[in-house]
């Protein structure tokens, strides 16, 4: 699935996250990712989001993630909306 404009959803509250999605014209997943996390659950947050993009079925986008401590289902939930918005 082609992402066809960019869109986002979450936030920068606290336990949230901001996801951005936008179309790319590299075949594949691209993943920028920024957290207060980092250190601890960087690998985590990337493979999560890594995970549901390939559920997804996407191809050919780029995500841009902004993590202020969000939980696992918090991330999956956050990323499918801002697919669904890029639609």
């Amino acid at each position: 699935m082609k992402v066809n404009k960019v869109a986002k959803a979450g936030t920068l509250e606290s336990n949230d996250i901001l996801v951005m999605v936008m179309p790319s014209d590299k075949p594949g997943i691209e993943i920028e990712l920024e957290s207060i996390v980092m250190k601890q659950f960087g690998d985590q947050i990337h493979k999560v989001l890594l995970e549901k993009a390939e559920e997804l079925g996407l191809d050919g986008v780029k995500i841009q993630a902004q993590d202020k401590g969000a939980l696992n289902y918090t991330i999956e939930a956050r990323l499918k909306t801002a697919v669904n918005r890029a639609q």
